[in-house]
C-alpha cells in the first residue's frame, strides 16, 4: 500500500488518556486483524505494517474511543505475491455494518459504518487525519487501478464509521 501523507499538524503526540487499539473486527466481512501503532517515514508518509494480517493505528492521532477527531487504521489489501491482506475485506463492507475495536486495558469500542469511498492517492482527504470535531474511525487501504510502473495502486479505499453510543441498539 502506498502510504497516505498526514499533515504536520496531525503528527503531534496522542493524548495520554487514550487507550491504544489492539484488534479490529468486522464480523460481517470476516475482518479480524491485530493492530499495532505506526508513525511516519522519513519522508513524512504514514507507515503501514509489513504484515498484511496486521492493521496500523496512526499513533499521532486520536485513538479509537476518543471523544473527538479521526482515529486512523491502515492495512494492506494484498501482498507482492498476491495473497490477500486483512483490509481486502473492506471492499465488501456496507453502510450500517458494525466495527469493533478492542483496546489495551479498556472496553471495546463499537462503530457503525457510514461511508465507503474510493479516492485517488493524491486526494486522500485531510479530514482523515483531523484531531478535532466529532469522533470517527477511518479505515484506509489501497484501491485500483494497480499500475506497477507508477508505483502500484493509484487509489485509496476510505471507510468511515461513527461510534455507537453505549446502551444504544446495536
Amino acid at each position: 500500500m502506498e502510504r497516505p501523507v498526514p499533515t504536520a499538524a496531525a503528527r503531534q503526540q496522542p493524548r495520554a488518556d487514550e487507550r491504544p487499539p489492539r484488534r479490529i473486527l468486522i464480523d460481517d466481512v470476516d475482518l479480524d486483524a491485530r493492530v499495532t501503532p505506526v508513525g511516519v517515514t522519513k519522508t513524512g508518509d504514514m507507515t503501514v505494517p509489513g504484515d498484511p494480517a496486521t492493521a496500523g493505528w496512526y499513533r499521532y492521532g486520536p485513538a479509537p474511543g476518543s471523544d473527538r477527531g479521526s482515529a486512523v487504521l491502515v492495512g494492506h489489501v494484498d501482498t507482492d505475491s498476491g495473497d490477500l491482506g486483512e483490509f481486502a475485506a473492506l471492499y465488501d463492507v456496507r453502510r450500517g455494518q458494525r466495527v469493533e475495536v478492542s483496546r489495551d486495558g479498556g472496553q471495546p469500542v463499537r462503530y457503525r459504518i457510514v461511508s465507503r469511498v474510493t479516492v485517488p492517492k493524491d486526494d486522500l482527504p485531510a479530514s482523515a487525519f483531523r484531531r478535532t470535531g466529532p469522533p470517527v474511525l477511518t479505515l484506509i487501504t489501497c484501491a485500483p487501478p494497480y499500475v506497477p510502473e507508477r508505483g502500484g495502486y493509484l487509489g485509496n479505499l476510505v471507510v468511515t464509521a461513527e461510534p455507537i453510543a453505549p446502551g444504544r441498539p446495536q
